[in-house]
């Protein structure tokens, strides 16, 4: 019924701007119980409106969402990001598909190197999510592929150390690669067991393949591994 997206991932695709987007079908009923008196009791900063009674079920929440949540919590894009969000949008439909065949090639050169432990990637067909991604994704998953490396996280931290191509970010999907390493980076506050139990190996690299060359990453990666 809602969908929200991170504009500043594919959609942006260059890392220039930040934003987001909130896309509502219309088709929840509001209405069928007690849990949502914001939309059906009147809201009294704004004229006592009944949101569901005003606008109906194809209206309500996104109208309360842009006429008073964006008037108070100020989500308001400035219009220099809405504009380049709007040209990352012109080639969305190209630079998806390119990111999707590129991260199939290195999901299946990691799936297969010694050196690598485990690969989570849904178009790979040994993926647990790999039905799910040939139901709904079927022209391509993303361009993120994760991969666990044999060592720890010390191994994990020489390839990362070795890489030539990718660069070391928190974002992806951008038209560069970024590669992150959690362990030593975002959740390199926890130990390797706090790590384990929320799911994440502490060897675990998150690899972003942007628009260069599938073999010029994979070349990079390869050399990357034999420092593991």
């Amino acid at each position: 019924d809602i969908v929200t997206h991170s504009t500043t991932k594919y959609m942006d695709g260059h890392g220039a701007s930040i934003g987001g987007a909130i896309i509502d079908s219309g088709n929840f009923d509001w209405t069928q119980n007690d849990r949502f008196p914001g939309l059906t009791t009147p809201d009294e900063s704004y004229h006592g409106v009944v949101y569901t009674e005003k606008f109906s079920q194809g209206g309500a929440y996104i109208t309360k969402a842009t006429s008073q949540l964006m008037r108070d919590l100020g989500c308001v894009q400035s219009p220099q990001n809405a504009f380049y969000i709007n040209l990352g949008l012109e080639s969305l439909h190209l630079r998806m598909k390119r990111h999707s065949e590129t991260a199939l090639a290195v999901a299946q050169f990691l799936d297969s190197h010694p050196k690598v432990e485990a690969v989570q990637y849904a178009g790979l067909p040994g993926d647990k999510y790999h039905a799910l991604a040939e139901k709904y994704l079927p022209d391509g998953c993303c361009g993120v592929v994760s991969f666990e490396i044999k060592g720890g996280r010390a191994a994990a931290e020489r390839v990362m150390k070795a890489l030539k191509t990718a660069a070391i970010e928190t974002h992806v999907a951008d038209a560069r690669s970024c590669c992150l390493h959690p362990a030593s980076a975002t959740h390199r506050q926890m130990t390797d067991e706090q790590l384990t139990e929320c799911g994440i190996s502490p060897s675990m690299i998150r690899f972003s393949c942007g628009l260069e060359d599938a073999q010029d990453l994979i070349d990079d990666l390869a050399q990357a591994l034999e420092q593991a």
